[in-house]
């Protein structure tokens, strides 16, 4: 084929990130890890502002579901974790979502308690 009859763009149509994240930055990675736990913060809000972007909106709601980590949104919605890090710093700063530290690792059982405890149950049930 000659000229462009029959040409067809393969790129899908892309915002650029700067335009998604109205150029902020990148918050402290003590704010936002990756394993940082992210919820909406009133699930009884009766209206949401209608001035959060598209991007923002979808946050919230996959957020309203309950906790997620910062690096399970950006799998959810295949945004750049940069862009998702700042837009969920933003929704932060509004006052519609709160984080929570992930959970610590438990403390490894002794090993002479799980010891006792068998020898234990061995005597009793043979």
């Amino acid at each position: 084929m000659t000229g462009q009859e029959g040409w067809q763009s393969e790129a899908p149509e892309l915002v650029r990130p700067y335009v998604i994240t109205k150029g902020r930055g990148l918050p402290d990675d003590g704010d936002l890890s990756l394993i940082t736990l992210v919820t909406a913060a009133a699930a009884g809000q009766p209206q949401r502002p209608s001035r959060l972007s598209p991007e923002e909106q979808s946050l919230l709601d996959l957020c309203s579901a309950g906790y997620l980590s910062v690096a399970e949104i950006a799998g959810h919605t295949q945004f750049p974790l940069g862009v998702v890090r700042i837009l969920l710093a933003s929704l932060m700063e509004g006052g519609h979502l709160m984080t929570r530290p992930p959970v610590a690792r438990a403390r490894l059982a002794d090993k002479e308690i799980l010891e006792e405890v068998l020898n234990g149950l061995r005597a009793k049930f043979g």
